[in-house]
C-alpha cells in the first residue's frame, strides 16, 4: 500500500485529497442540515400536538392519501412476488432434509423481521421522497418558500411537518401490509408445492413473535423518519437560480440517498438487535 502511494504524483494525491474532502464536506453538510431539520420539525410537531389546529390535520390527511395510499398497488406487487420467490428457491434444498415445513418460519421472520420494512422504505423512497423533494425543490426556484417567509409563515411547520409526519406513518402502516401480503403469497405458494396450509400457518404463528413485530415497526418508524427528512432537506436546499436543473438534481439525490441511509439504518438495527439477543 506504501509503495502504491509513493508511485503516484503529487498532483494524483491532490487530486484524491480534495476528492476526500469534498465528500466528507458534503456528507457533514447532509448530515448536519437534517439534524437541524429535525430538531425545527420536532419543536413543531410538538405545538400541532398541543394546539390540534383543524388545518393541521387536513394538510395530514391529504399528505398520508398522497404519501401512502397511492403506493399500496406498489407494495402489493413487490410484497407478493417477493412472497413467491423465497419459497420457490428455498424449497428443493429444505425437502432434501425434509424441512420443507420450514418455509413458513423463514418467510415469516424474514418478512416480519426485514423485508417487510425494507421493502416498504426502498418503495417510497422512491415513490414518497422523490414527490416530497421534488414538490419542495419547485417551490424552492418559483420563490414561494421566500414569500410564505415574507408574510411571517414558518415554511417547516406549513410544507416539513405534514409531509413528514405523513411519511412516517404511512411507513408504519404500510409495512404491516407488506408483511401480510409476503405471508400470504408465501402461503400460497408453500401450498401450490404441496405443503399442508394447516401446518404452514401454525408454523407461521410460532414464527412470529412479539418481538419480531414490534422490531420490524421500529425500524419502519425510523426508515420512514430518514425519507422524510432527507427529501424535505434537499428539496428546501435548492436555490432559486439553479432552476429545472436543482429540482432534479434534489430528486435523484433523494431517492439515492435515501436507500443509502435506509441500508445503512437496516445495518446498525441488525447488530444491536443481534448484540441485545433481540434476534432469537
Amino acid at each position: 500500500m506504501k509503495n502504491a502511494l509513493a508511485n503516484l504524483s503529487p498532483k494524483a494525491l491532490a487530486l484524491i485529497g480534495r476528492w476526500a474532502m469534498n465528500l466528507s464536506g458534503q456528507f457533514f453538510s447532509l448530515v448536519g442540515g437534517i439534524a437541524i431539520l429535525f430538531g425545527n420539525s420536532s419543536k413543531q410537531i410538538s405545538i400541532e400536538v398541543i394546539q390540534l389546529r383543524k388545518a393541521s390535520r387536513i394538510a395530514l390527511v391529504d399528505q398520508m392519501l398522497r404519501v401512502g395510499i397511492r403506493a399500496i398497488p406498489i407494495i402489493f406487487l413487490v410484497m407478493s412476488a417477493i412472497g413467491v420467490i423465497l419459497p420457490l428457491q428455498m424449497f428443493n434444498q429444505l425437502d432434501q432434509f425434509g424441512q420443507a415445513d420450514q418455509i413458513a418460519t423463514i418467510n415469516a421472520i424474514a418478512a416480519f423481521r426485514e423485508l417487510g420494512p425494507l421493502m416498504t422504505a426502498i418503495v417510497l423512497s422512491g415513490f414518497a421522497g422523490a414527490s416530497i423533494a421534488a414538490e419542495l425543490a419547485t417551490m424552492s426556484t418559483s420563490e414561494e418558500i421566500e414569500a410564505l417567509e415574507s408574510m411571517a409563515l414558518d415554511p417547516i411547520r406549513f410544507l416539513v411537518v405534514p409531509r413528514l409526519v405523513a411519511t412516517v406513518i404511512m411507513t408504519v402502516l404500510l409495512t404491516i401490509l407488506a408483511d401480510v401480503v409476503m405471508v400470504a403469497s408465501g402461503m400460497l405458494t408453500g401450498i401450490k408445492l404441496g405443503l399442508d396450509s394447516d401446518v404452514f400457518l401454525q408454523t407461521t404463528r410460532l414464527a412470529v413473535t412479539s418481538m419480531g413485530f414490534i422490531t420490524g415497526l421500529i425500524k419502519a418508524f425510523v426508515y420512514g423518519l430518514l425519507i422524510g427528512l432527507i427529501a424535505c432537506h434537499l428539496g428546501l436546499s435548492v436555490k432559486p437560480c439553479q432552476g429545472s436543473a436543482g429540482v432534479g438534481q434534489a430528486t435523484t439525490n433523494t431517492v439515492v440517498y435515501g436507500i443509502v441511509a435506509i441500508i445503512s439504518a437496516a445495518a446498525v438495527f441488525t447488530l444491536i438487535f443481534y448484540s441485545y439477543g433481540w434476534l432469537v
